[in-house]
């Protein structure tokens, strides 16, 4: 019960917090009901900013899922121009975080960064197909030892204002490894390498760290799945 209860807080989170109780503090001093309210949102905020461990599968063919969410789609798309991959549509994996989701984002490879770039852009709302290309974003390329390349995305969504990446190019990253964070809702591409079929489908929940998105040595027919 206690690891339920007090989970690790990530220290993007802090400042926020403090904000948040400081006014629960003061809005208790003018009108106690709303001192209350204070104090469920600085709960929230403490709930928003959660980062448990996770248990990542230690296989090097597998591409594990960058957030936690709801996949929101697996279509065909291009993958972000500033990462020079080409046009050719690759197969893109879309999880969407909404405010109640741990925010923290975790690399679905091992490798190095050999691509970062930060666009700036608009906030549609990150469930709606249209973000991918008008919204704020950092777009990441991490290459592997054996050349393969994966890109993920982190897109602001409505009321995400901003996004955090820890990491900078030629930075070595873990599958699994926290790389950053998106405040308050938001979305997470996975664009990947043709021929590789994900291993997720629409609509389904995913585990950042845990969830496994593909295989990169499966090459058989795209997953499918009902409600039970």
């Amino acid at each position: 019960m206690l690891k339920i209860v007090l989970v690790p807080i990530n220290k993007a989170g802090y400042p926020f917090i403090a904000a948040f109780a400081v006014a629960a503090v003061l809005l208790y001093a003018w009108w106690e009901p709303l001192g209350v309210i204070g104090g469920i949102l600085t709960a929230w905020c403490v709930y928003f900013f959660r980062d448990p461990d996770r248990i990542t599968p230690k296989d090097e063919n597998l591409v594990i899922c960058p957030a936690d969410g709801v996949v929101q789609s697996v279509i065909k798309a291009p993958p972000p121009p500033e990462l020079d991959m080409g046009t050719e549509p690759m197969t893109r994996v879309a999880v969407f975080m909404n405010v109640f989701n741990v925010h923290v984002n975790r690399s679905p490879i091992t490798g190095i960064v050999s691509a970062k770039h930060y666009r700036p852009g608009r906030f549609f709302n990150a469930s709606l197909d249209k973000a991918s290309e008008f919204n704020e974003r950092m777009s990441l390329k991490v290459k592997k030892d054996d050349g393969t390349e994966i890109a993920f995305v982190q897109i602001a969504g409505l009321v995400a204002r901003r996004i955090l990446c820890y990491v900078e190019t030629g930075a070595e990253l873990h599958a699994g490894e926290r790389f950053g964070l998106i405040r308050f809702g938001s979305r997470v591409d996975i664009y990947l390498p043709d021929g590789v079929q994900p291993l997720v489908i629409e609509g389904q929940t995913t585990v950042a760290g845990e969830t496994v998105i593909a295989d990169l040595k499966r090459n058989g027919e795209p997953l499918e799945g009902e409600v039970r």
